[in-house]
């Protein structure tokens, strides 16, 4: 789907062949004719191939997908995956659980700039949002945990995230809770055993509860054509068109493919700073050099609340996230300014609803009553 994708942006943006190329081999350029016949190939494939979550025949070509009203769970490994998720025990000194970090009222995410661990440790990277994380191809920044599973098992054992030092004093401490026993034999058999495959597996199955469907922008695509206002619609046009949505595509507008930090320009070297291991994205996983500065690309359900932006939590809105994106990442480097806010208003349509409520409203405090 991914490919896909980056072969319409590369077409649509005359990006292929190169200017280079072209200089020498003037003959290869596509003809108007010949491009439109590979953007319609694209389109045509999309409709056919792709799962189809809902939208309306007219926007079944469309890079995104609505995200699925619930996907097939264990109801009884969900029970204990929910417990799990917010129990302290988790951690090496009993202060932290996952929703520390992936709080549930707050996007998924803390909203520092980098994650703080046990003793106050300040993490090397900013938290990705665990709403829709089930859509992505790999979890973590750099990819390195295949699946929600070991996503999970990652913070619980790490000396600067939760500081656990080893599974089985874990599930001792979750032993000394009587209510544990029979929610791990629901969920695994009766002669199930308490050890990271168990633990890690039903925090997994809970977060894969973990989906916002319902935004506005879904409705939009599921044919409701007022769902969206004017300049979210021409915010969305201009996403396409500029590229943004060669890589953050499919339901989770993103988390599909790895890319590289500074496509179209160098952000490290502008940002400034010492580059660290997080700067390093998925060369810190396979040490290949042509996976300097790669990422997966994170997700953009539910993106207005999950502030601070990229790896490095250096944008602090939206409005700058979409900016540098466009330096970066796009051949169009400086849009305007009406584009970055019609941008940003599509971004905005993106926010979902969790348990049927939208998480924009699900931070604020309850209403007196």
């Amino acid at each position: 789907h991914s490919e896909h994708l980056r072969n319409k942006a590369v077409i649509t943006q005359n990006r292929m062949p190169p200017s280079l190329y072209l200089l020498m081999h003037w003959h290869a350029h596509l003809s108007d004719g010949e491009r439109q016949a590979v953007l319609k190939w694209v389109e045509d494939t999309r409709r056919k191939y792709y799962a189809n979550t809902g939208a309306a025949s007219q926007f079944a070509g469309e890079p995104i997908r609505p995200v699925p009203e619930s996907v097939p769970v264990d109801a009884a490994k969900v029970a204990l995956g929910r417990k799990l998720f917010f129990d302290k025990n988790l951690s090496g000194d009993g202060t932290l659980n996952c929703a520390s970090c992936h709080d549930l009222n707050h996007g998924g995410v803390d909203h520092l700039v980098t994650a703080t661990g046990i003793g106050g440790q300040k993490g090397p990277i900013n938290v990705p949002t665990v709403y829709d994380a089930y859509f992505k191809i790999a979890q973590f920044w750099n990819g390195r945990a295949d699946d929600l599973a070991a996503q999970a098992a990652g913070p619980v054992m790490n000396p600067v995230e939760m500081g656990s030092h080893d599974w089985a004093g874990v599930a001792q401490k979750l032993a000394t809770n009587p209510e544990y026993a029979p929610m791990f034999q629901s969920a695994f058999g009766t002669d199930a055993a308490m050890d990271q495959n168990t633990i890690t597996s039903a925090i997994a199955e809970f977060e894969k509860t973990l989906i916002t469907p319902d935004s506005p922008f879904d409705d939009y695509l599921k044919g409701n054509t007022s769902a969206l206002s004017e300049q979210a619609k021409r915010g969305y046009e201009k996403f396409k068109s500029i590229g943004c949505s060669g890589c953050h595509s499919g339901i989770a507008v993103g988390g599909g493919a790895y890319e590289a930090m500074g496509l179209e320009g160098d952000y490290f070297k502008d940002r400034g700073g010492k580059l660290t291991a997080g700067d390093e994205g998925r060369y810190d996983v396979t040490h290949k050099d042509e996976d300097h500065f790669r990422f997966v690309v994170p997700t953009l359900r539910n993106i207005d609340q999950s502030a601070p932006y990229f790896h490095d939590g250096s944008a602090k809105t939206l409005d700058e996230a979409v900016r540098k994106m466009a330096k970066y990442q796009t051949p169009d480097a400086a849009i305007s300014d009406q584009d970055v806010s019609d941008i940003v208003a599509f971004l905005k349509s993106l926010t979902g609803k969790y348990e049927g409520h939208s998480l924009a409203d699900m931070g604020q405090p309850a209403a007196a009553q």
